[in-house]
Formats: structure tokens, C-alpha cells, sequence
């Protein structure tokens, strides 16, 4: 046990190290609080439910707030196709500037998710297209991006894990290249339903990069006990 621990302080220190030999986009750690939901409709259907809370400081300075939903179809336990809808207010700013206008984003995406196990390593590849309304100050835009996340989970015990993912973000219009997220956690399965992961992630730019923490709540729950059970 004191090998597989000092195995998940090794990966945090790996990634810490990568983010400060390159440059910043600003000195300060900021922080993502969030939370994942799947919430059991049937058989062959459930809600995806999400709420993000993102900060340029670790506890202050709003950068900004993401909520999503879909419908998921799940085609079997190792593909699922879903359609949604996201909403994403943007403080765009680091210091807080008067009479600022945060910009909104309404944006629709479709997604499908394939998983496989090789040993005890569990991949998943998440493929994602958007469509984005964006309102900004200087004007509205609608732009076009895919994603596409390969993530792989590892788990060292029945209760704690390890978890990585590279992310890449590729734009229909200008600049192909929009972005690229790794990320390294280790997370802790409190039962069926409820697990935690504290991360790292260095999100690059083409010009810039940022440093965040993460810290994530998945709950997942099935609404269909509470149906029958509403039924008795």
C-alpha cells in the first residue's frame, strides 16, 4: 500500500513539475470544483448532470461557470452516445475591472464514448463535437470545435485509483489547433455510487498555459428505485 501511495504522490509531482518548466499564463494556481452526475431514466437511458465552478485563484477570483446536461443512450456498457446542452459564464479578466461584461455561451454538443480494459487498466476514448453561441462585448459568434479525450484508469485497490487523460480541442474555423488538457488524479470510490478525485491539470494554449487543481464529486444515481418506490 505505501508503494501504490507514493505512486500517486510521484504522478501529482510529475505533472507539478511539467507546469512550472514552461511558462504561465498568469503566477497565480487557480482551481476547478466540480461536479459529475449520471442519473439512471431506464434500461437503455439516463441524465447527465454537471456543474463546474472555476476560479483564476485556488478560492477566489471567479473565472468561470459551466453547466451541462445531455440525454445519454447507452448502446451497451461500453458505448454511449449523448446529446446536450451546456451553459458557460466567462469572467475573461484576472483583476476584477468595473462595469465588465462577462461573456455567455450557449452551446450544444453530441458526443459518443467507447470503453475497453486491457489488464486492469480501463480506457475510454470520448469523442465530442460542438456547436458554440458565444456573447461577448465585442459582439456574438457562433463557432464550430471537436474533442477528442483518451483517459485511462487504474485502480490500486477496491477503494482508491489512479486517473489520467489527454484532451486535444481542434477548431472548424481559424486556428486548428485550440487546445490541450492533461491531467493526473488520484481518486478515492466511497461506494457504487459516490467517488472523489484531486487532480492536477495543465491546460495549454497555443501561446500560454494555466495551471488548475481539481477537485471532483461524481454521484451517480438510479431513479428508477425511487420510482418504484413512489409507486408503493
Amino acid at each position: 500500500m505505501i508503494k501504490k501511495i507514493f505512486l500517486c504522490g510521484l504522478l501529482l509531482t510529475v505533472f507539478i513539475s511539467l507546469s512550472h518548466a514552461q511558462d504561465s499564463g498568469e503566477d497565480k494556481l487557480g482551481a476547478w470544483y466540480m461536479y459529475f452526475g449520471t442519473n439512471k431514466l431506464s434500461e437503455k437511458w439516463s441524465l447527465h448532470t454537471e456543474a463546474q465552478f472555476r476560479f483564476y485563484e485556488t478560492s477566489s477570483s471567479f473565472n468561470q461557470l459551466l453547466l451541462r446536461t445531455g440525454g445519454n443512450y447507452h448502446i451497451s456498457d461500453k458505448a454511449i452516445a449523448t446529446f446536450g446542452y451546456a451553459y458557460i459564464n466567462t469572467d475573461g479578466t484576472f483583476e476584477d475591472i468595473p462595469n465588465e461584461k462577462n461573456s455567455e455561451e450557449h452551446r450544444i454538443f453530441q458526443q459518443f464514448i467507447l470503453k475497453n480494459t486491457v489488464g486492469k487498466f480501463a480506457f475510454e476514448h470520448r469523442y465530442r463535437i460542438e456547436q458554440r453561441f458565444i456573447d461577448t462585448q465585442a459582439g456574438s459568434s457562433t463557432q464550430h470545435r471537436g474533442r477528442y479525450r483518451l483517459q485511462l484508469t487504474y485502480p490500486l485497490n477496491d477503494k482508491w485509483f489512479l486517473n489520467v487523460y489527454d484532451e486535444i480541442f481542434i477548431n472548424f474555423q481559424d486556428d486548428l489547433f485550440g487546445q490541450n488538457r492533461l491531467y493526473g488524479a488520484v481518486g478515492y470510490k466511497a461506494s457504487k455510487d459516490l467517488s472523489f478525485q484531486l487532480g492536477f491539470l495543465k491546460n495549454h494554449f497555443e501561446d500560454t498555459q494555466f495551471d488548475r487543481l481539481q477537485l471532483a464529486v461524481f454521484f451517480n444515481t438510479d431513479l428508477r428505485k425511487k420510482q418504484a418506490n413512489t409507486a408503493q
